[in-house]
């Protein structure tokens, strides 16, 4: 990040950035924000940056690694890297359980933990990029639907924790989304892979460039979206 862009521009992380939904949603901010462009290797992320005005890499593996410093102003963290796994409960294991938990939940609460002091600087806005998932569950995905339940009682609980600091907090939940994350679901499922009846990465995008947006006075709380076309 360059001392200049720090200074004209606001800042953006977005983890999970180097494809998907992540990566349509740096895009999306990279328009007004420097971005920092979240994802395990500097090569996964470096075209993402290459693409934006303004935009440094921010590489580490969220769920093992130590992170990297963080500016001392945050204007918005965008908590979008996940993973599916697991099957129905009694073929997962332990191993499974731990994995999912510690991307989908504990990666975004240490790394929010770690960003608040520079969000409460901003006055920022913290996006967790939720699901459908995180409102019901259903049959082989009880694993997935158990971490983003965990996720919006995070973010319902930093929301109230965070209103007297001026840090706004929005659950984005999407519906059935074209991405590689999909694509094995539906595949998992045995299911045809239709994108007619799927949103687009770029409409989760501008869902969040919505809450980002909205004046200070309000926040977004939770926001649900779904496809308009259902099978």
């Amino acid at each position: 990040m360059t001392a200049q862009a720090s200074v004209q521009l606001p800042i953006a992380l977005v983890t999970g950035a180097s494809r998907g939904i992540g990566r349509a949603i740096a895009r999306e901010l990279g328009r007004t924000h420097h971005v920092l462009v979240g994802g395990r290797s500097e090569a996964s992320v470096a075209p993402v940056v290459a693409s934006l005005p303004s935009a440094t890499a921010y590489v580490a593996d969220l769920a093992t690694d130590a992170l990297p410093p963080l500016p001392a102003r945050l204007d918005v963290l965008v908590h979008s890297a996940g993973v599916e796994e697991g099957d129905r409960i009694a073929d997962t294991d332990r191993a499974t359980w731990e994995r999912v938990f510690a991307t989908n939940v504990f990666a975004v609460a240490e790394l929010t933990r770690l960003a608040l002091p520079a969000l409460r600087a901003a006055h920022g806005t913290v996006v967790t990029i939720n699901s459908g998932s995180g409102f019901a569950s259903g049959p082989r995905g009880g694993v997935y639907s158990a971490s983003k339940f965990a996720l919006r009682a995070f973010a319902d609980a930093l929301r109230e924790e965070e209103r007297g600091n001026g840090v706004r907090v929005s659950s984005v939940h999407p519906g059935r989304t074209d991405s590689d994350m999909q694509r094995g679901l539906v595949e998992k499922l045995g299911e045809e892979y239709d994108t007619d009846y799927f949103l687009a990465p770029e409409d989760v995008a501008a869902a969040v460039r919505t809450v980002v947006d909205l004046p200070e006075r309000g926040t977004i709380e939770t926001l649900s979206i779904r496809p308009t076309r259902r099978r």
